[in-house]
């Protein structure tokens, strides 16, 4: 009977899903481990620092605005040999500057810019579906590795409980009582059972080690998180609607249709005409007092004509891409509403799950109590007693997946739906602004060193 109470107590510490941390004061959190992978995640700095070069495009589009002035210098050394003046050397060089500015050139770096710019919208947008993904992944290696503790926690009090059954198998055959096939089979469920713990234990390094490279940290004190509760829907529908206007990966394809817009403009400018305005000062100097400056200033006007054909296929093939772009906008919102509907059924079929579970575990502890009674008085055998065990330890490792799949598919629907961000779910870490460079870098006019002072 002892054995039973213990067995009892053992399953209801199992039963509250809550895994205690040898230090609590070192206990990560789900958002905890969220922040962190925010934060240190190498693939999602390399996503920002490729943003920051995305931000260049716009002040290299910019540059078509602005004038483009040159120096340059040339020498010269004649040696003249006459048998008049005998042998004598002339220098002569030449200095000049030239400054030229584009007037007209049929709109196309102003589209150009207006792509640039575009192109940095959906950069952010596609950073941020990046981070959304980055805080997704944590959450999930988190909840794997709380089911993984869980199952390696049942799995060791199952072998702590099926050696109190071969001891008592042993103990009946001793005083003949029992069979050796009870005590036969005791020993195989026990061989299973210790098999079952290595292949849990594997599970949880492995599940560590995700956790390791997704968040930077190691786990420390993990513990049963709940789902989600910040920022989720009322219904599917709502669900759906925030998904189809809030999503990054909708809103990165609609700025590409612009980015594509602008660019389709720029190929059509290059039929119209260009207007260029040049201005030159030259210094001559030489050797015989011939010196001179000379300043000149030119206006240029280009009418294209024909230009081997190449522009009509640059204005096809950019209106090509428009219409593709255009399409992978309805790809997105398609993929987007499935991603949303997947997520909200999955959570509504978890949730259920795990109300199942619990009971399949009461009932199946009740089951196991009144199956190890009933042996005593010789009604059952060590095999009734071992499948109850099983139906009990299945029921356990049921309810702890049914919770991680749970935790994972309330935050899978919050980043179908855009929401999984440092703002909504109030993460303790610094949000990274991705327009402070942009502002630093759109209007600049030269230097070498990116903002940061590389």
């Amino acid at each position: 009977m002892v054995s039973i109470v213990r067995k009892a107590a053992l399953w209801a510490a199992v039963s509250t899903s809550v895994l205690i941390a040898p230090h609590a004061t070192l206990a990560e959190t789900i958002s905890g481990a969220m922040a962190k992978a925010y934060a240190n995640n190498p693939d999602l700095n390399a996503a920002r620092a490729g943003l920051r070069a995305t931000d260049e495009g716009v002040p290299i589009a910019k540059s078509g605005f602005r004038p483009q002035v040159s120096a340059s210098a040339t020498g010269t050394l004649t040696r003249v040999d006459s048998e008049l003046t005998g042998t004598r050397d002339l220098h002569s060089g030449q200095i000049g500057i030239s400054i030229t500015q584009m007037i007209f050139d049929g709109f196309q770096t102003l589209n150009n810019v207006r792509a640039a710019e575009s192109n940095v919208f959906s950069s952010r947008e596609t950073l941020k579906a990046n981070e959304i993904q980055i805080l997704l992944a944590a959450a999930q290696a988190y909840a794997n590795i709380a089911r993984d503790q869980q199952i390696v926690s049942i799995r060791r009090q199952n072998l702590a409980f099926l050696r109190e059954q071969l001891n008592a198998s042993q103990a009946r055959l001793e005083v003949g009582e029992g069979t050796r096939t009870d005590v036969s089979q005791a020993e195989a469920e026990l061989a299973n059972a210790q098999s079952l713990l290595v292949s849990a234990i594997a599970q949880l390094k492995q599940s560590e080690a995700v956790y390791v490279q997704i968040v930077g940290a190691a786990p420390t004190g993990i513990r049963q998180p709940a789902p989600a509760n910040k920022a989720m829907p009322r219904s599917l529908d709502q669900a759906v609607a925030t998904g189809l206007r809030e999503n990054p990966q909708i809103l990165a394809a609609q700025y590409a249709v612009d980015t594509a817009g602008f660019q389709v403009k720029s190929a059509e400018g290059t039929m119209l005409p260009g207007v260029v305005l040049q201005g030159a000062v030259t210094r001559n100097t030489g050797n015989v007092g011939e010196d001179d400056t000379t300043a000149s200033i030119t206006a240029r006007l280009e009418v294209p004509i024909y230009q081997g054909g190449a522009e009509y296929g640059q204005i096809r093939q950019a209106k090509e891409i428009l219409g593709q772009q255009r399409i992978l906008v309805d790809s997105a919102r398609a993929s987007v509403q499935q991603t949303v509907v997947s997520a909200y059924a999955q959570l509504d079929s978890a949730l259920a799950r795990i109300t199942a579970s619990r009971s399949q575990i009461s009932a199946a502890n009740l089951a196991l109590e009144g199956v190890i009674e009933e042996r005593k008085v010789g009604q059952r055998t060590t095999l009734d007693v071992l499948d109850s065990q099983q139906d009990v330890l299945d029921a356990q490792e049921s309810l702890a997946g049914a919770q991680r799949d749970a935790v994972v598919a309330s935050y899978s629907l919050l980043a179908a739906m855009g929401r999984l961000t440092v703002r909504t779910q109030g993460l303790q870490v610094a949000e990274y602004r991705s327009e402070e460079h942009y502002e630093a870098v759109k209007d600049k006019w030269f230097g070498l060193r990116t903002v940061d002072g590389r």
